[in-house]
C-alpha cells in the first residue's frame, strides 16, 4: 500500500549513512556502521587495559553502551559533553545494543569551541 511504502521510505531517510540513527532505534538499523548524536551520561574505569574509555551516551530516544578502544587513537569525553560519533561499530554486549569506537570512527564535539577562537 502507499501507506505502508511511505513509512518505508521514511525509515530508509532516517537511518541512511551518515545520518544520525536515534539510539533507541540501533537495533533496528540493518548496518554495522552508524552515526550517533548524544550527551555523555557516565563514565566508568575500563574493565580491560585495551579499552581507552567506557560509558553511556544518550539521547531522547535511549541510551546505550559506548566503548572507546585504545587503538583507535580517538578524543577522550567528558562526563555530560554532547558527542557525534559518526561511524561507530554496531555491537551486541549482555544482550543488548551497545557501540564500539574504532580506529575508522569519528569524534564530534559540537559544543566544544575551535581553538582558533
Amino acid at each position: 500500500s502507499i501507506t505502508d511504502a511511505v513509512v518505508s521510505v521514511l525509515e530508509a531517510c532516517k537511518t541512511a549513512r551518515g545520518h544520525a540513527v536515534p539510539i533507541g532505534e540501533l537495533e533496528d538499523v540493518a548496518r554495522n556502521e552508524v552515526t550517533v548524536e548524544g550527551r555523555v551520561e557516565t563514565l566508568w574505569n575500563p574493565s580491560h587495559p585495551k579499552i581507552a574509555q567506557v560509558g553511556l551516551i544518550a539521547d531522547e530516544s535511549g541510551k546505550t553502551r559506548v566503548t572507546i578502544w585504545k587503538a583507535s587513537d580517538a578524543k577522550w569525553l567528558r562526563d555530560g559533553e554532547r558527542v557525534r560519533i559518526h561511524g561507530a561499530s554496531r555491537n551486541w554486549y549482555e544482550g543488548r545494543v551497545s557501540l564500539a569506537v574504532t580506529g575508522w570512527s569519528t569524534i564530534m564535539f559540537p559544543e566544544r569551541g575551535r581553538w582558533w577562537e
